[in-house]
């Protein structure tokens, strides 16, 4: 056993009384330890084809769940792929991949298929894991494990401090790793994310199990791995900073339009687009609708530094806006394809208003309970919806199919149906 495991298997004796983790998250009480250096030293950045093999082959003969991270460039290049992938097994130790070298991870990917993976914020690497081969079959999510078992305190850093006693230096974590070579502090950092994933890991499963959550998690984790890739989101103009000021059709029409001329520039120069062209310079100038170049240098945003050719092609986007006619410019708000938003419930509808006041009065009080987010006992849309639109018939199995329906695990449906049931029925609980 390992010291790091020894620590894990301590902290979770001491977790085991007849509490929860206190309301520091903690479960350890002595000083934590800062973990300064990989156990086996800072691995070579595997960046070939001969080197890859050799990793494959390692880690299909590895035991055990395999501890799995990425590193991306977000606000330094244009999209979230993968410029480093960590992993750590037993009985091989720590690899550290170049996606840039090594732009295919299938083979990595199917050597592991059907073997545990282990990550931190699952939803936020597997995009990216997934554009290079590798998905797993099987997963566990140690910051959704927290967060049901009720730490207040989920990042990596504090739960690896809070649950093992280790301190990891997290100062490398909004770097630009698409830098080559990458430096040798910011490597450490890197193994060290996955250091102790397991033994995190294995300490949060018999935590679960203690307060009868583990089955919960379980479907949590088969969700999250099942899950189909995200849909390219619609419109996604729309989400840029400041739009809450934006108020006109044509106004609309000059972000729409130069977000997608940023987007197409970003795309090719592989940049964040926000080193483009910042969210608040597009919106002035959908506010000023400039006439001409001139009247476009003067607005903040696109300043002195602003080539005469940049400002050209940003002009031109506006006045593409400007010469839209009516029936082409976008409407205000996005398409709304389920319950309109809750504010505006008390004047369409008062009886759902009142439906929606009482299920999420119900549901916070279960959540606190239980000792868990209420967003990860029900997604607050599928409350949304279901008190909108509310089965003819409120009962048990009219809600229980309802919340199915919404992708409601069956754990959160046995849990939340009964409670549902008394809000939808107006009755008092």
């Amino acid at each position: 056993m390992t010291d790091a495991q020894d620590t894990a298997a301590d902290s979770t004796r001491r977790s085991n009384g007849d509490t929860s983790p206190d309301d520091a998250g903690s479960s350890v009480t002595e000083a934590p330890t800062p973990l300064l250096e990989p156990r086996e030293g800072i691995p070579p950045v595997v960046a070939d084809e001969a080197a890859l093999a050799e990793v494959v082959a390692a880690f299909a003969a590895g035991s055990g769940p395999v501890a799995v991270d990425a590193e991306r460039a977000s606000g330094y290049r244009y999209g979230q792929r993968a410029y480093l992938v960590q992993l750590r097994r037993e009985g091989v130790g720590t690899a550290l991949i170049d996606p840039v070298g090594c732009p295919d991870l299938s083979a990595l990917g199917e050597a592991l298929s059907g073997v545990e993976w282990v990550l931190h914020a699952a939803t936020q690497d597997l995009p990216c894991l997934r554009e290079i081969g590798m998905l797993p079959t099987r997963l566990f999510d140690t910051e959704l494990a927290g967060r049901l078992a009720g730490f207040p305190r989920v990042g990596l850093g504090a739960m690896v401090e809070n649950v093992l006693g280790f301190v990891l230096e997290k100062g490398h974590s909004a770097v630009d790793w698409s830098t080559r070579p990458l430096p040798e502090p910011w490597l450490r950092y890197a193994a060290l994310d996955v250091e102790l994933l397991v033994d995190l890991r294995d300490a949060l499963e018999k935590e679960l199990d203690r307060q009868g959550k583990l089955e919960w998690a379980l479907q949590e984790f088969d969700a999250i791995a099942s899950a189909p890739p995200a849909e390219p989101r619609k419109e996604p103009w729309r989400r840029t900073s400041g739009m809450h000021k934006v108020r006109r059709r044509r106004q609309l029409a000059v972000v729409r339009e130069l977000w997608e001329t940023r987007d197409r520039i970003a795309q090719r120069r592989d940049v964040s687009p926000g080193k483009v062209l910042p969210d608040a310079a597009i919106v002035e100038a959908a506010l000023a609708v400039p006439g001409n170049v001139h009247a476009l240098a003067a607005l903040t945003g696109f300043g002195h530094r602003t080539g005469r050719r940049q400002l050209e092609q940003w002009q031109a986007a506006v006045d593409r806006a400007k010469a839209l006619p009516e029936s082409e410019l976008p409407q205000p708000g996005q398409p709304v394809t389920g319950p309109p938003p809750p504010r505006a419930w008390a004047d369409k509808d008062p009886s759902a208003a009142a439906r929606l006041s009482a299920a999420r009065a119900a549901v916070t009080t279960l959540a606190e309970q239980l000792s868990m987010p209420q967003e990860n006992l029900i997604s607050p849309d599928t409350v949304r919806r279901l008190c909108w639109q509310p089965p003819a018939a409120v009962d048990a199995g009219s809600v229980s199919t309802a919340l199915a329906g919404y992708g409601a695990r069956p754990w959160q449906v046995e849990l939340v149906t009964p409670v549902l049931v008394t809000a939808l029925s107006g009755k008092d609980a």
